[in-house]
């Protein structure tokens, strides 16, 4: 298939990720490519080898996926077109015939251990455990016999050659992971009405009230904001850049508004895209913050200014 026919996806086989992004749509007619971790993922849009790439971008339980964080906000832009949330949970995969007091040695990805960790104090208290590069490159090295049993999705143990011991393990009730579909800069999807918006911004300097001041962008302009993570910039300690998503879409005059705020106050704003929502939920709108009421306030203004007013 051509590069336009491909979408690239943290892998191995099995994976969570694999799992959510073979609920989009168009999954059934792309070549869907495994990669060994996010950056490679990306790095496959941004180099032209494929049209988009899922990634996991935040958990419910554990955050943000840093990874996915930090690589949007560096190196060569990139664009979120679409969201999917997958609720979680994990089975405890072994070698077939293994007991549960045999397990000596458990492995998954360094998200899942906080989702499990209470079950692991509970059933396995003297276990040793080991983060592998994703839940199902830890049920591979079960298959090796590197480890007794892997935290993973229960999907991923016929592909592996393992049984779930334990199924439907979970920490917290409804955990779920976010992942997003990225692909390369364009115009952003249409208004939906039940949108999001995904920015990156750096403070110009730091100075009491500095980070209060760019988020008063948002809340004098009645938008929510949904998400904001700090994260190090690598130019020394103290320095750092903030991942923000909020309601609604660029193309709302209130949510427009506040970007413009933000790129005259900011030293960088980088622009991550406007995107449906997964859970298809509307915005609260405040009094005021419609795009009607822009609208009304902008005619009354260049009113004055003919001497209208």
């Amino acid at each position: 298939m051509s590069p336009a026919s491909r979408y690239t996806y943290l892998g191995p086989e099995g994976t969570f990720t694999e799992a959510a992004i073979r609920t989009l749509p168009e999954a059934a007619t792309r070549e869907l490519i495994p990669m060994v971790s996010v950056p490679a993922a990306l790095d496959a849009v941004r180099g032209g080898e494929a049209a988009g790439a899922l990634v996991p971008i935040e958990n419910s339980v554990e955050g943000g996926v840093t990874a996915t964080i930090d690589e949007l906000a560096a190196g060569e832009a990139l664009m979120i077109y679409r969201e999917v949330v997958l609720p979680i949970s994990f089975a405890l995969l072994v070698r077939p015939g293994t007991r549960l007091e045999e397990i000596k040695t458990v492995t998954g990805h360094p998200v899942a251990q906080p989702q499990v960790r209470r079950w692991l104090a509970r059933h396995l208290p003297n276990v040793t455990w080991e983060s592998a590069a994703s839940n199902a490159d830890g049920a591979r090295l079960v298959q090796e016999g590197r480890y007794d049993a892997a935290f993973a999705g229960e999907f991923a143990a016929a592909t592996y050659g393992l049984e779930a011991l334990v199924s439907d393990i979970h920490d917290a009730e409804n955990a779920e992971t976010r992942f997003v579909l990225v692909g390369r800069p364009a115009r952003p999807p249409a208004p939906t009405g039940t949108d999001k918006t995904s920015v990156v911004f750096w403070l110009t300097e730091d100075h009491p009230g500095a980070l209060l001041d760019l988020l008063h962008e948002y809340a004098s302009r009645g938008v929510n904001m949904m998400r904001i993570e700090s994260r190090p910039t690598g130019e020394g300690i103290g320095r750092y850049c903030f991942s923000v998503d909020c309601e609604g879409h660029i193309q709302d005059r209130r949510v427009a508004d506040a970007l413009m705020g933000l790129q005259r106050l900011s030293r960088k704003v980088r622009f991550l895209g406007s995107y449906p929502r997964a859970d298809r939920q509307a915005p609260t709108v405040r009094a005021g913050t419609t795009d009607e009421a822009f609208s009304t306030a902008a005619d009354w203004v260049m009113r004055c200014m003919d001497g209208r007013g």
